[in-house]
């Protein structure tokens, strides 16, 4: 290890033993299990689901957690060349020796990632063809409210919030190996677990691989798989003592979740329908989580992290308990998702106390009509109020996301951003008295599981490319204003993975073996491979990107329950094609 570590970019990503880490002795432990991140450590160790699971498992006496991330490039080409396996980083000891390897499948371009970590640890790929020796592999985070194109890789999944289930999990599990009980045996059994999906008990596709009614292969397993939910997040474990990095991670710095959930709606938004219902962390909760962070990482800035931080009930009062308990360590606070109102611009400038740097904000589309479309909920005049109580405040840079691609979007709608964009610029030259500056952002929809739009197709991807280049033309014509966009090849292959089957699951595999990895890094992303990989499988990939679902089809992702009922999702569809004005909040 010491010799390969000097020869890797970042050797930091290997090494372990941070402040914080927990280290247990494995002989002594009844079930031994590694969280898995399919990406590089600094990516990974930003995820707050990460750190909440590490802390709820070794708080228990009889199990451990450790962690292991995808090496960089570099270091893989060195593992494969002296036969180093994938390791935890706490042991360093090799995945194959753990009873369980959970996976956290945040995003569908991390994909391939999980494919070539499984090699890496030498654990057999598909699941019908492990031995009783292996590990048994567990998949939970977002991605597996549609998890049919990993399916053939997992031995089950996880559905919903883990930190209370995944030490019930565990217990159970610790039970049905003292009993010597076979591979199959213990996953019928887990089976039985309320959130737990055992893939290989279900058959999804007709022997011709096409989509079919589901038919269960195991008669006890439940017709529909419903996600566990926490009920009170100031019952539940929360991670005081957080792993404090030594290489800097993405997002370095406390983190106290104010609340789960969202109730605002927006169509296009799964997270805002996966994560229900809205359930609120006490504010002397916060606090005391605060107080106990800080003290613990030394860090000297707190995010108070939700998916709406600003719908915090209190958050006026909660500021004022922050300032009195952290005054003496002079931490800042910040909120990282604020609205576009007036507000969300006095709480930024509160807690940003003269140090202002930038402000970020999502109006997603640039036309009233479009946003009524999608259910956010602002209008023109309140974009410019906002913006305008920026600016008198002494704010001097702003970001701006966008989306193209949105259901029932015209060329006219995209040329709005431009024009929207310019009378933004021309109304910071009249009122700013310093230079203002402005960064775009514009990224493509990709229709999710679970949401309104869950039935709609991706727009063409020829048709991406030119209203991208549409933007580019026009943003030329105003010098200042920074635009980024996202790959569209990279946003067609999401909503591929997205709305896709186990037919896919060849694909990812083949896809891996001809070099993809890191296919969300746009330096790694090579979409010439992935053309070939469908291409040799014959599959359309268009099929799933493109193909508008009835509400009568079969959906892969049908027999997932989220915990929004389906009637929910019609009646939100039907609403955005309507002419009628949003409705504040939804039916939980």
């Amino acid at each position: 290890m010491k010799h390969l570590l000097k020869q890797v970019q970042k050797p930091a990503r290997y090494m372990g033993n941070e402040w914080n880490s927990c280290r247990k002795n494995h002989a002594e432990m009844a079930v031994r299990m590694v969280l898995a991140f399919p990406d590089l450590y600094e990516v990974g160790m930003s995820n707050q689901g990460l750190k909440i699971l590490y802390e709820s498992v070794n708080s228990l006496p009889n199990a451990l957690m450790e962690r292991a991330f995808a090496p960089g490039t570099d270091m893989e080409k060195l593992m494969r060349e002296h036969d180093l396996p994938l390791f935890a980083l706490e042991s360093h000891k090799p995945l194959l020796e753990f009873d369980l390897v959970g996976f956290s499948l945040q995003y569908e371009l991390s994909y391939t990632n999980v494919i070539n970590m499984l090699n890496l640890a030498g654990i057999t790929l598909l699941s019908s063809e492990r031995s009783e020796s292996e590990p048994l592999i567990i998949g939970g985070g977002p991605c597996v409210f549609n998890p049919e194109p990993l399916a053939p890789f997992f031995d089950l999944f996880v559905l919903g919030e883990s930190e209370e289930f995944l030490p019930e999990l565990l217990t159970g599990l610790i039970e049905l190996k003292n009993q010597n009980l076979e591979r199959s045996e213990i996953l019928t059994r887990l089976s039985r677990l309320e959130g737990i999906y055992v893939p290989a008990f279900y058959q999804t596709l007709d022997n011709e691989g096409q989509l079919c009614p589901l038919k269960k292969i195991d008669p006890g397993s439940p017709d529909l798989i419903a996600k566990r939910t926490v009920t009170d997040l100031n019952s539940t474990i929360y991670p005081i003592a957080p792993i404090v990095p030594y290489l800097q991670a993405i997002h370095d710095r406390a983190v106290v979740e104010l609340f789960r959930g969202c109730s605002r709606g927006c169509r296009f938004c799964q997270a805002g329908y996966i994560f229900r219902p809205v359930r609120y962390r006490g504010r002397e909760q916060v606090v005391k989580t605060a107080k106990e962070q800080i003290a613990a990482t030394g860090y000297e800035e707190l995010s108070l992290s939700s998916l709406s931080s600003s719908d915090y009930p209190g958050l006026d009062n909660l500021i004022d308990d922050l300032d009195q308990a952290l005054v003496k360590e002079k931490v800042k606070c910040s909120l990282p998702s604020l609205r576009l109102d007036s507000y969300s611009i006095k709480l930024a400038d509160r807690l940003h106390r003269g140090r202002r740097s930038s402000l970020t904000f999502a109006p997603e589309a640039a036309t009233e009509r479009l946003r009524r479309v999608i259910k956010k909920n602002i209008t023109e005049a309140g974009i410019f109020s906002a913006l305008g109580d920026a600016v008198d405040a002494g704010w001097q840079g702003f970001k701006l996301y966008f989306m193209i691609g949105l259901p029932t979007e015209e060329e006219a709608d995209v040329q709005a951003i431009i024009d929207l964009c310019q009378k933004i610029r021309q109304y910071f030259r009249k009122k700013a008295k310093s230079k203002i500056n402005l960064s775009v952002s514009v990224s493509t929809f990709v229709p999710k599981a679970h949401t309104p739009f869950q039935w709609e197709p991706q727009l063409a991807l020829q048709q991406v490319i030119e209203r991208q280049e549409l933007l580019q033309k026009g943003f030329k014509k105003m010098p200042g204003v920074e635009l980024s966009w996202h790959d569209p090849e990279a946003s067609f292959l999401e909503a591929v993975f997205a709305r896709g089957d186990r037919k896919l699951a060849p694909v990812l595999e083949r896809a891996w073996q001809l070099g993809c990895r890191f296919d969300g890094w746009s330096e790694n992303f090579t979409f010439i491979k992935w053309q070939q990989a469908f291409r040799e499988l014959n599959i359309d990939a268009g099929r799933y990107a493109y193909r508008h679902f009835r509400y009568d089809d079969i959906l892969p992702w049908d027999h997932i329950d989220c915990g929004v009922a389906k009637e929910v999702f019609v009646r939100e569809h039907q609403k955005a094609f309507s002419n009628d004005a949003p409705e504040e909040g939804v039916a939980q």
